[in-house]
């Protein structure tokens, strides 16, 4: 009897250590989860201060702008420009 008893114990105790351990690792990849649940709302405002930026940096007034101060470039005569038709196929 001492020794079925012996069986059962460590058998209980195994069980114990086993459910701790996996309530140890379910509480450490739901922290894991949540940091990087974090750091992808992080990225997603970044993403869309990005957006801006480059919306705000192609912003057509804002080229043209820059080609006629810095580069000195103008709209040509109505004389020098040709346009072309494309034939469709």
């Amino acid at each position: 009897m001492l020794r079925v008893n012996l069986i059962l114990l460590l058998i209980a105790v195994t069980c114990a250590l086993g459910t701790v351990s996996a309530n140890h690792r379910a509480r450490k990849l739901f922290t894991e989860l949540e940091r990087e649940q974090n750091q992808m709302r992080e990225l997603d405002v970044e993403w869309g201060q990005l957006q801006l930026e480059q919306s705000t940096w192609a912003n057509h007034a804002r080229i043209e702008q820059i080609a006629r101060e810095k580069l000195g470039m103008r709209t040509p005569p109505p004389a020098q420009i040709l346009s072309l038709e494309v034939a469709a196929k």
